[in-house]
């Protein structure tokens, strides 16, 4: 596949991941919401604040689909091995711990004030343990990138 033609579909992909985000944000889990909070009303006072921790712990993974936007770019330009790429990896990675340390703190919270149930709680940690591995990744694949460039510049330097 060519940088080009792999660019554009890594930009394919991140607009797709990008509506499919604002879809669940803004249409699922209000809805389900809703769900339950009519089914069950005495969890009326639980429907906002777990809303409101959706829609702020959704700001870095947009955070991270704008990087992966740039990184695409110099993919398309054939700096798919740059220190800027290592960069924008590394900034992915550390959203990434951020998200998921904010979710888990604020399940821990919920739990404490009674928002939350243990079960939930537990499904939850699926949820951190993805972004635990995303970061993970994204750290590895940084160091990565960032020998690949290593390499291409002294490459570049011998001819």
């Amino acid at each position: 596949m060519k940088q080009k033609s792999l660019s554009k579909w890594l930009k394919i992909i991140i607009i797709g991941v990008g509506l499919a985000g604002l879809a669940v944000l803004f249409v699922i889990i209000p809805s389900l919401g809703q769900g339950i909070v009519g089914q069950n009303p005495e969890f009326d006072y639980c429907y906002y604040p777990w809303l409101i921790l959706f829609w702020v712990c959704g700001l870095p993974c947009y955070a991270a689909l704008v990087l992966g936007w740039k990184i695409a770019v110099n993919i398309g330009r054939d700096r798919s091995f740059s220190r800027e790429n290592t960069h924008y990896m590394s900034w992915i990675s550390a959203l990434a711990a951020i998200d998921a340390v904010l979710f888990f703190t604020m399940n821990v919270v919920f739990l404490l004030l009674n928002m939350n149930h243990p079960g939930i709680f537990l499904l939850s940690l699926i949820v951190v343990f993805i972004g635990v591995a995303i970061s993970v990744a994204a750290a590895a694949l940084s160091h990565l990138v960032m020998k690949a460039a290593e390499l291409q510049e002294q490459s570049d330097l011998t001819i």
